[in-house]
């Protein structure tokens, strides 16, 4: 007997966010996790999502983040905003540009390129901010630090490289360790809003890694060297100081470099790492854990999975 995609969905919002994630990483990484003591990158990621920082939710915002960019690296490295109306309405869609972005504040993948807005209606993108507006991104993927953004839309300037297409997203996950050493991995992705989008890793002097992430395939050939990676590992590194891991996210169009997003829960912890050995050699270089709080205050939902369960831990044995 098949199950509706709505009974799923309402099943699975009764799940605890530990069962949840617990789940969730053995279905997609093909183990259970250790939560309580976690070893590999994934599982210390599941950790963030279930106690994070409480500096999080500001810096995953992508609106107020945009503060922190300004004071930590400058305001020529914000994409220009053109609006962020409390109310979208045709007045604000008629003000806008010929070419621009939209976007929504409080998750991933609320994006709509828009590259010539004769081609589109203010009908359109009402009902598609809409639809990002009400979606509850924590509810998707348990990542706690978005329960406490207000869902809000804004339209940026568009990117575009010198021949019409979006630039590439620089994606580079930034370790920091207590000695002072900073370490950078760099997912390069180039078509990312086409059928194909590729994704390849290069270390700081642009190596090209055999590391695969997510459902990315890599180029057949490798990328040539940013005329100005010195410039956007520097801003990757003023961004991530006071972490001890944060992926941050920008742009290189000809010779400038912009601000995407800060992500301190990649992948929701699920995302798998290729080869496995990576999510293990990434999870020693990530040293911090949040404080677990004790069996006395620890929140109804993980109790209940640890003492059923006896730990994702007793899993692994």
């Amino acid at each position: 007997m098949s199950i509706s995609k709505t009974t799923q969905n309402f099943l699975k919002g009764l799940l605890p966010d530990a069962l949840f994630l617990s789940l969730s990483h053995r279905q997609k990484v093909g183990r259970f996790p250790r939560l309580r003591h976690p070893v590999t990158f994934n599982e210390k990621i599941l950790q963030r999502c279930l106690y994070p920082d409480p500096r999080y939710a500001d810096l995953t915002d992508k609106l107020l983040v945009r503060d922190f960019i300004e004071r930590t690296i400058g305001e020529e490295h914000l994409i220009p905003l053109l609006a962020s109306p409390e109310t979208f309405t045709e007045a604000d869609f008629a003000a806008l540009p010929s070419s621009f972005a939209m976007k929504a504040n409080h998750g991933s993948g609320f994006v709509k390129i828009v590259h010539d807005k004769t081609q589109t209606s203010f009908e359109e993108l009402r009902a598609l901010g809409e639809s990002w507006l009400k979606t509850d991104f924590y509810d998707i993927a348990r990542e706690r630090h978005y329960r406490h953004i207000k869902p809000k839309l804004f339209f940026e300037a568009l990117l575009v490289e010198s021949d019409g297409n979006v630039p590439p997203d620089f994606k580079i996950h930034c370790f920091n360790q207590p000695s002072g050493a900073h370490q950078a991995y760099i997912l390069h992705i180039s078509d990312r809003f086409k059928d194909h989008p590729r994704g390849d890793f290069y270390d700081e002097e642009w190596n090209q890694l055999a590391i695969r992430i997510g459902h990315y395939p890599c180029s057949t050939v490798p990328t040539p060297r940013p005329a100005n990676l010195d410039a956007i590992l520097a801003c990757a590194r003023s961004l991530s100081a006071p972490f001890d891991y944060v992926r941050v996210d920008l742009y290189a169009p000809g010779d400038r470099i912009y601000f995407g997003e800060l992500t301190f829960t990649p992948g929701a912890g699920v995302y798998p790492l290729y080869p496995e050995s990576i999510d293990y050699e990434w999870g020693r270089m990530l040293h911090s854990q949040p404080v677990l709080p004790t069996l006395a205050t620890v929140t109804p939902d993980m109790r209940s999975y640890e003492e059923e369960h006896h730990s994702a831990d007793f899993a692994q044995r």
